[in-house]
Protein backbone atom coordinates (compact mmCIF):
# COMPACT_ATOMS: atom_id res chain seq x y z
CA UNK A 1 0.00 0.00 0.00
CA UNK A 2 3.13 2.16 0.14
CA UNK A 3 2.71 3.49 -3.54
CA UNK A 4 -0.94 3.98 -2.76
CA UNK A 5 0.05 6.25 -0.42
CA UNK A 6 3.08 7.92 -2.07
CA UNK A 7 0.55 8.70 -4.78
CA UNK A 8 -2.08 10.41 -2.47
CA UNK A 9 0.75 12.64 -1.31
CA UNK A 10 1.82 13.54 -4.86
CA UNK A 11 -1.51 14.16 -6.06
CA UNK A 12 -2.42 16.64 -3.21
CA UNK A 13 1.14 18.57 -3.79
CA UNK A 14 0.24 18.93 -7.11
CA UNK A 15 -3.38 19.69 -7.37
CA UNK A 16 -2.56 22.47 -4.69
CA UNK A 17 0.39 23.86 -6.93
CA UNK A 18 -2.33 24.12 -9.36
CA UNK A 19 -4.11 26.57 -6.99
CA UNK A 20 -7.23 23.68 -7.19
CA UNK A 21 -6.93 22.89 -3.63
CA UNK A 22 -7.35 26.05 -1.33
CA UNK A 23 -6.94 26.18 2.39
CA UNK A 24 -7.88 22.52 3.55
CA UNK A 25 -10.18 22.28 0.78
CA UNK A 26 -10.97 19.15 -1.05
CA UNK A 27 -10.05 15.28 -0.96
CA UNK A 28 -8.84 12.17 -2.36
CA UNK A 29 -9.16 8.37 -2.45
CA UNK A 30 -7.81 5.67 -4.48
CA UNK A 31 -9.55 1.73 -4.09
CA UNK A 32 -7.45 -0.46 -2.89
CA UNK A 33 -9.60 -4.09 -2.84
CA UNK A 34 -12.90 -3.85 -0.79
CA UNK A 35 -10.78 -0.43 1.39
CA UNK A 36 -10.28 2.87 0.25
CA UNK A 37 -7.24 4.75 1.26
CA UNK A 38 -8.35 8.32 1.77
CA UNK A 39 -6.97 12.42 3.13
CA UNK A 40 -8.03 12.90 6.25
CA UNK A 41 -10.35 15.95 7.69
CA UNK A 42 -8.55 18.77 8.24
CA UNK A 43 -5.55 18.58 6.64
CA UNK A 44 -4.71 20.58 3.59
CA UNK A 45 -3.76 18.62 0.45
CA UNK A 46 -0.32 20.00 0.03
CA UNK A 47 0.31 19.08 3.59
CA UNK A 48 -0.60 15.18 3.33
CA UNK A 49 2.14 12.65 4.93
CA UNK A 50 1.73 9.21 3.45
CA UNK A 51 1.58 7.30 6.94
CA UNK A 52 -1.30 9.76 8.20
CA UNK A 53 -3.84 9.15 5.73
CA UNK A 54 -7.08 7.76 6.34
CA UNK A 55 -7.93 3.56 5.24
CA UNK A 56 -11.98 3.15 5.55
CA UNK A 57 -14.02 -0.37 4.69
CA UNK A 58 -15.75 0.26 1.36
CA UNK A 59 -18.22 -1.46 2.48
CA UNK A 60 -19.42 -0.47 5.87
CA UNK A 61 -17.92 3.03 5.67
CA UNK A 62 -15.86 2.07 8.74
CA UNK A 63 -12.60 3.67 9.77
CA UNK A 64 -9.86 0.78 9.80
CA UNK A 65 -6.74 2.52 9.98
CA UNK A 66 -5.28 6.29 10.33
CA UNK A 67 -7.01 9.46 11.25
CA UNK A 68 -10.24 10.81 10.57
CA UNK A 69 -11.14 10.68 6.87
CA UNK A 70 -12.46 13.46 5.19
CA UNK A 71 -16.42 14.21 6.02
CA UNK A 72 -17.00 13.72 2.13
CA UNK A 73 -16.04 9.78 2.23
CA UNK A 74 -19.92 9.36 1.94
CA UNK A 75 -19.63 11.03 -1.74
CA UNK A 76 -16.16 8.64 -2.31
CA UNK A 77 -18.00 5.21 -1.25
CA UNK A 78 -21.21 6.25 -3.27
CA UNK A 79 -19.11 6.57 -6.23
CA UNK A 80 -16.95 3.72 -6.16
CA UNK A 81 -20.30 1.77 -5.33
CA UNK A 82 -22.15 2.81 -8.81
CA UNK A 83 -18.98 1.34 -10.50
CA UNK A 84 -16.83 -1.16 -10.05
CA UNK A 85 -14.09 0.29 -12.90
CA UNK A 86 -13.45 3.46 -10.54
CA UNK A 87 -9.93 3.16 -8.98
CA UNK A 88 -9.76 7.14 -7.39
CA UNK A 89 -11.81 9.62 -6.48
CA UNK A 90 -11.29 13.62 -6.64
CA UNK A 91 -12.90 16.28 -4.97
CA UNK A 92 -12.07 19.78 -5.44
CA UNK A 93 -12.91 23.48 -4.73
CA UNK A 94 -11.55 24.38 -7.32
CA UNK A 95 -12.65 28.40 -8.19
CA UNK A 96 -14.22 27.96 -11.39
CA UNK A 97 -15.93 24.83 -11.19
CA UNK A 98 -17.38 26.09 -7.74
CA UNK A 99 -18.13 29.21 -8.94
CA UNK A 100 -20.27 27.79 -12.31
CA UNK A 101 -22.01 25.37 -9.35
CA UNK A 102 -23.43 28.37 -8.20
CA UNK A 103 -25.27 29.61 -11.32
CA UNK A 104 -28.55 28.50 -12.04
CA UNK A 105 -28.18 28.30 -15.44
CA UNK A 106 -28.11 24.35 -15.54
CA UNK A 107 -29.51 21.02 -17.23
CA UNK A 108 -29.27 18.68 -14.98
CA UNK A 109 -28.05 15.88 -17.47
CA UNK A 110 -24.74 17.64 -17.51
CA UNK A 111 -24.55 20.70 -15.87
CA UNK A 112 -21.85 21.62 -18.06
CA UNK A 113 -22.60 22.13 -21.66
CA UNK A 114 -20.28 20.40 -24.11
CA UNK A 115 -18.29 23.61 -24.75
CA UNK A 116 -15.25 22.06 -25.68
CA UNK A 117 -14.00 18.58 -27.28
CA UNK A 118 -11.63 18.09 -24.66
CA UNK A 119 -14.13 18.53 -21.92
CA UNK A 120 -16.51 15.86 -23.75
CA UNK A 121 -12.98 13.73 -24.25
CA UNK A 122 -11.86 13.52 -20.52
CA UNK A 123 -15.23 13.96 -18.62
CA UNK A 124 -18.51 13.48 -20.57
CA UNK A 125 -21.92 14.02 -18.56
CA UNK A 126 -21.74 15.95 -15.91
CA UNK A 127 -24.56 16.18 -14.14
CA UNK A 128 -26.00 18.60 -11.30
CA UNK A 129 -26.13 17.31 -7.62
CA UNK A 130 -28.44 19.39 -5.53
CA UNK A 131 -27.20 21.37 -3.12
CA UNK A 132 -26.77 19.52 0.67
CA UNK A 133 -24.43 20.50 3.25
CA UNK A 134 -20.87 18.90 3.46
CA UNK A 135 -20.76 15.60 4.24
CA UNK A 136 -24.63 14.86 4.27
CA UNK A 137 -24.92 10.88 3.55
CA UNK A 138 -28.94 12.20 1.71
CA UNK A 139 -26.30 13.85 -0.94
CA UNK A 140 -24.53 10.64 -1.60
CA UNK A 141 -27.37 8.73 -1.61
CA UNK A 142 -28.75 10.77 -4.47
CA UNK A 143 -25.77 10.76 -5.96
CA UNK A 144 -25.46 7.21 -6.13
CA UNK A 145 -28.97 6.58 -7.51
CA UNK A 146 -29.21 8.89 -10.30
CA UNK A 147 -29.88 6.60 -12.98
CA UNK A 148 -27.31 7.91 -15.70
CA UNK A 149 -23.87 6.65 -16.29
CA UNK A 150 -21.48 9.22 -15.29
CA UNK A 151 -17.83 9.80 -14.02
CA UNK A 152 -17.96 13.32 -12.75
CA UNK A 153 -20.77 15.65 -10.97
CA UNK A 154 -20.98 19.00 -9.82
CA UNK A 155 -22.16 19.76 -6.16
CA UNK A 156 -24.42 22.61 -6.47
CA UNK A 157 -22.87 25.62 -4.74
CA UNK A 158 -19.65 23.51 -3.75
CA UNK A 159 -17.67 22.15 -6.50
CA UNK A 160 -16.87 18.89 -8.77
CA UNK A 161 -16.21 15.18 -7.92
CA UNK A 162 -14.67 12.61 -10.33
CA UNK A 163 -14.28 8.96 -10.49
CA UNK A 164 -12.08 7.74 -12.98
CA UNK A 165 -9.92 3.99 -13.48
CA UNK A 166 -6.67 5.50 -11.93
CA UNK A 167 -6.14 8.70 -9.85
CA UNK A 168 -3.97 10.34 -12.98
CA UNK A 169 -7.38 9.96 -15.34
CA UNK A 170 -9.42 11.74 -12.31
CA UNK A 171 -7.16 14.52 -11.35
CA UNK A 172 -6.83 14.99 -15.87
CA UNK A 173 -10.82 14.83 -15.29
CA UNK A 174 -10.53 17.85 -12.56
CA UNK A 175 -7.94 20.30 -14.01
CA UNK A 176 -10.54 19.76 -17.73
CA UNK A 177 -13.58 20.74 -15.55
CA UNK A 178 -11.97 23.64 -14.23
CA UNK A 179 -10.59 24.72 -17.37
CA UNK A 180 -13.98 24.62 -19.18
CA UNK A 181 -15.75 26.35 -16.42
CA UNK A 182 -13.26 29.06 -16.26
CA UNK A 183 -13.82 29.64 -19.82
CA UNK A 184 -17.95 29.81 -18.91
CA UNK A 185 -17.33 32.15 -16.98
CA UNK A 186 -15.13 33.84 -19.36
CA UNK A 187 -17.59 34.13 -22.03
CA UNK A 188 -20.61 35.29 -19.63
CA UNK A 189 -23.59 36.55 -21.83
CA UNK A 190 -21.64 36.34 -24.89
CA UNK A 191 -23.05 34.28 -27.60
CA UNK A 192 -21.52 30.84 -27.30
CA UNK A 193 -21.27 28.35 -29.29
CA UNK A 194 -21.40 24.51 -28.10
CA UNK A 195 -20.67 21.40 -29.83
CA UNK A 196 -23.47 19.83 -31.56
CA UNK A 197 -25.37 16.68 -30.01
CA UNK A 198 -23.76 14.85 -32.85
CA UNK A 199 -20.05 16.56 -32.50
CA UNK A 200 -20.31 15.41 -28.71
CA UNK A 201 -21.88 11.91 -29.12
CA UNK A 202 -19.44 11.03 -32.13
CA UNK A 203 -16.52 12.02 -28.92
CA UNK A 204 -18.12 10.31 -26.69
CA UNK A 205 -18.11 6.90 -28.75
CA UNK A 206 -14.72 7.36 -29.65
CA UNK A 207 -13.43 8.35 -26.06
CA UNK A 208 -15.69 5.61 -24.17
CA UNK A 209 -17.21 8.78 -22.08
CA UNK A 210 -20.60 8.71 -21.14
CA UNK A 211 -22.66 11.83 -22.80
CA UNK A 212 -26.46 12.60 -23.51
CA UNK A 213 -29.69 12.00 -21.68
CA UNK A 214 -29.38 8.15 -21.32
Amino acid sequence: MTDTRDALVRAGARLTELGLSPGSSGNLSIRVGSTMVMSPTGVSLGALDAEQLSVLDLNTGHLLDGPSPSKEFPLHRALYARSGGSGAVVHLHSPYAAAWSCTIRHDKTSAIPPLTPYFVMKVGRTPLIDYAAPGDRGQAEALQALPVIFEAALLQNHGPIVAKGSLDAAIDAAIEIEEVCKLLILLGTHPVRHLTEEEAAHLADKYDVPWGSS
